[in-house]
C-alpha cells in the first residue's frame, strides 16, 4: 500500500486534476486539524487531572473510577449511535454541537464549586453535578472525536496524522500544567482548588478557539477542493444520495469488514497501554529519590514520547499492514517487562528501566496509533472514509475499555 496526497483520493479518470490541488497555505488546514485533536481530549484530561481535588471534596467516592465508567460508557454508546445514523446526520453540525457541549460541561464544575460547594467536603449534590458534567463531556466527545477523525479521513493522510498528533499534544500540555501546579501551589485544599480551576480555564479557552477554527477551516480552498472531490467520487460510483435502512447496514458491515484487522490492531494497542498506563506508573512503582514527583514525571515522559511517536508518521509512514499489526501484537511483551520491574532482578526495579519502558510504551503507542488511523480511511472508497474514521474511534474506545478492565487484574 503506497499512500500519496492525491492518488488515494482522486477517482479514476481524474488525473487531469492532480496538478490543480490547492496549496495548504501556511499549513493552515493542518494546524486547524492538529488543534481540533488537541482540543477534544482536553476536557477529559481536565477532569481526570483535577481528580486530586475531587477526591478531597468527595473522600467516600472512587472519583476516578466513576468518571472513567461514566465517560467511557456514554462515549461508547454515543459513537455507536453516530455510526448507525451517520447517513442522516451532518458532521459539521455534530462537531459544533459537541464543542458547545464541551464548553458547557467545563463551565459547570467551577461554577458549582464557586456558588454551591464552596470548597466544603462531602457535598453530595456537588458530586452529582460533577458526574453530570463528565457525562455531558462524554456526549460531546462522541459527537466531536468520531466526526473529526472521520472528517480528516476524507483528506490526505497528513490531516489524520495532524489530529492524532494533536491528541498527544493535549497530554503534553496537561503534564506541563500538572508539573507547574505541583511546583507552584501547595498541595492543600486551596492549592488543589487553584490547580483544578487552572485546568478547566485553559481547557475552556482552547475548546472555544477550536470552535472558531473549525468554523473557518471549511472556507479554505484546499477544503473546498476535497469536498468537491468527495461529491465527484460518489457520483462516479453511481450514488444518488446517502444509503439508508438495510442498504446502509449492509454498507456499514462491508466497511467494518474492510478495516477489521486495522481495528484489531487499535484495540490491542490501547488494551496494552491502558492496562499499564496510568495505573501502573501511579500506583505500583515507587522511588525513594523522586518520591511523589516520580509518577508525575513518568506520566510526562509517556506523554512526550507519545507525541514524538504520533509526529514521526509525518516523517516516515509504515505502509506494510502485516508489520503494523504484528508490531501491535508484539507490544504484549510490555506485560512481562513491566512485571519484571516489580518482581524481577534488583536493577529492573530501579528508576532507569521503568523510565525507559514508559518512554517506549508511549513511543510505540503514538506511532502505531498514527499509522493505523491513517491506514483505515484509505482502506475504503472515498465516500466511505468518514464512516471508516468514526468506526476506528469505536475500536479505540473498545481498546480503552478493555485496557481499563485488564488494569484491575494483571499486576500481582
Amino acid at each position: 500500500m503506497v499512500f500519496t496526497e492525491s492518488s488515494l483520493l482522486l477517482p479514476s479518470g481524474s488525473n487531469s486534476r492532480k496538478s490543480t490541488v490547492p496549496e495548504d497555505k501556511w499549513d493552515l488546514a493542518y494546524i486547524v486539524y492538529f488543534s481540533l485533536g488537541f482540543g477534544y481530549l482536553l476536557p477529559w484530561n481536565a477532569f481526570i487531572t483535577a481528580v486530586d481535588y475531587f477526591s478531597y471534596l468527595y473522600p467516600d467516592t472512587s472519583v476516578d473510577r466513576v468518571f472513567a465508567v461514566v465517560y467511557m460508557l456514554i462515549g461508547l454508546v454515543g459513537i455507536s449511535l453516530i455510526i448507525l445514523y451517520r447517513h442522516s446526520s451532518n458532521a459539521f453540525l455534530r462537531i459544533n454541537v459537541g464543542l458547545v457541549l464541551f464548553v458547557v460541561s467545563l463551565l459547570i464544575v467551577p461554577l458549582i464549586d464557586a456558588f454551591y460547594v464552596k470548597g466544603r467536603v462531602g457535598v453530595n449534590g456537588g458530586f452529582y453535578a460533577t458526574a453530570f458534567a463528565v457525562a455531558l463531556s462524554g456526549v460531546a466527545d462522541a459527537l466531536v472525536q468520531g466526526s473529526i477523525v472521520g472528517s480528516a479521513g476524507e483528506l490526505p493522510p497528513r490531516y489524520t496524522q495532524a489530529v492524532v498528533a494533536g491528541t498527544a499534544g493535549s497530554g503534553v500540555l496537561v503534564s506541563v500544567l500538572r508539573v507547574i501546579t505541583k511546583a507552584v501551589y501547595p498541595q492543600d485544599a486551596s492549592g488543589l482548588q487553584k490547580s483544578a480551576n487552572l485546568y478547566f480555564s485553559v481547557s475552556i479557552v482552547i475548546v472555544f478557539i477550536c470552535m472558531v477554527l473549525y468554523n473557518i477551516v471549511h472556507k479554505l480552498p484546499i477544503m473546498k477542493y476535497y469536498n468537491e472531490l468527495k461529491v465527484e467520487a460518489a457520483a462516479a460510483n453511481g450514488d444518488s444520495g446517502p444509503p439508508t435502512g438495510a442498504v446502509w447496514r449492509s454498507t456499514l458491515w462491508d466497511i467494518v469488514g474492510s478495516i477489521k484487522w486495522y481495528g484489531f490492531g487499535i484495540v490491542l494497542i490501547y488494551a496494552v497501554t491502558l492496562a499499564i498506563f496510568p495505573g501502573y506508573v501511579t500506583e505500583d512503582v515507587h522511588s525513594q529519590v523522586l518520591k511523589d514527583w516520580y509518577p508525575i514525571l513518568l506520566i510526562a515522559a509517556y506523554n512526550v514520547f507519545d507525541l514524538v511517536g504520533k509526529s514521526l508518521t509525518a516523517v516516515y509512514l509504515l505502509q506494510n499492514t502485516k508489520v503494523a499489526i504484528g508490531s501491535c501484537i508484539a507490544r504484549l511483551l510490555f506485560f512481562p517487562l513491566f512485571l519484571g520491574c516489580l518482581h524481577g532482578p534488583q536493577f529492573f526495579r530501579t528508576e532507569i528501566p521503568v523510565t525507559i519502558l514508559t518512554c517506549l510504551l508511549g513511543l510505540t503507542n503514538g506511532y502505531l496509533t498514527s499509522v493505523l488511523m491513517i491506514m483505515i480511511p484509505k482502506a475504503v472508497k472515498l465516500q466511505h472514509s468518514e464512516t471508516a474514521g468514526i468506526v476506528s474511534v469505536l475500536f479505540l474506545v473498545f481498546g480503552l475499555a478493555a485496557g481499563s478492565v485488564i488494569a484491575w487484574f494483571w499486576v500481582i
